[in-house]
């Protein structure tokens, strides 16, 4: 891949079996994260479900504590069910705490979202989603910001203190529709290929946010492309496969979805496949191993990303 600078961050552990052993976990992890030289520590959300999946602010706030270059990315948050307001304070103020080193990749969610367990109505959900970021881009960026929109208005609204970052956090938008894609390109700095998409998937809609791209007038060259993989590096094909499944079933509730989705096997087989996603234009890969977190990312540190 000479010529080309690929950035590589790195899934933080959100769940675990025993959740006492959570903080000591994370206080070697995050470290080591950062000395392997990885770009970002990346989490996901899940508000609600089975499966004790810890909150995405909150964890990204411990994992600043621990750390002081590594950048701290959301992938991402389902904003419509959140205030955009109290999103906006939380997040300039982690800005502020971790020196600019957040990321905020945002996104509407799926139809499975159960917005009224949320006090929020499912309809006009694109409206709100894209009023919700108008008022968070507004608040950060205004010293008093008026906005009249049709869920929220503001009149003369000062929120201090403002991100670190100018003129605000990037924003990567999780997208994989046309109407979604668009938002991206005319709101984001930056899109990110769900996990739970295949590569191939991955690859058409690149192709459509490109020519998107274009029509919108975005130069591509400051557009970051970014991609979730799951994987396992692993030489035994059989007990890789095996271990996705049972972490999507528990995740997803799918683990049909493990082996369409997920890049697994030997080492080789990993480089080939992830330098597959390089070749079509990723230009960030958020790699998420989904067991034994601490082996695989010293794996992939020494064994993988230099052959890419």
């Amino acid at each position: 891949m000479a010529g080309r600078t690929i950035a590589f961050g790195i899934g933080i552990p959100q769940t675990f079996d025993d959740l006492s052993t959570a903080a000591s976990y994370l206080v070697q992890f995050v470290p080591r994260a950062e000395a392997l030289g990885f770009e970002g520590l990346w989490v996901q959300e899940q508000i609600i479900g089975d499966a004790p999946v810890l909150e995405p602010v909150t964890l990204i706030t411990y994992a600043a504590a621990l750390s002081s270059r590594i950048r701290l990315g959301t992938s991402v948050l389902i904003t419509v069910v959140r205030n955009p307001v109290q999103l906006a304070k939380s997040l300039a103020s982690l800005d502020q705490l971790s020196n600019g080193r957040i990321t905020v990749g945002v996104g509407i969610g799926g139809s499975h979202i159960p917005e009224p367990v949320f006090g929020v109505p499912s309809e006009h959900r694109g409206q709100r989603f894209v009023e919700g970021i108008q008022v968070m881009k507004a608040l950060w960026t205004q010293r008093r910001a008026t906005m009249g929109g049709k869920f929220w208005q503001l009149a003369d609204v000062a929120m201090e203190p403002k991100p670190s970052q100018k003129p605000h956090p990037p924003l990567w938008f999780g997208a994989r529709v046309p109407v979604a894609l668009r938002r991206a390109a005319r709101l984001g700095d930056g899109w990110m290929g769900a996990g739970s998409s295949s590569s191939a998937d991955f690859i058409t809609q690149l192709e459509l946010l490109r020519r998107i791209l274009d029509e919108e007038r975005r130069d591509p060259d400051k557009f970051a492309i970014s991609k979730r993989v799951y994987l396992a590096v692993d030489n035994d094909r059989q007990r890789a496969e095996h271990r996705l499944r049972e972490w999507f079933a528990v995740r997803y509730r799918f683990a049909d979805m493990a082996p369409r989705v997920s890049i697994w096997g030997s080492r080789e087989e990993c480089v080939d496949k992830l330098g597959n996603l390089i070749r079509a234009g990723a230009r960030h890969l958020l790699l998420n191993p989904v067991f034994d977190e601490a082996e695989q990312m010293e794996i992939l540190a020494s064994d993988i990303i230099p052959k890419l």
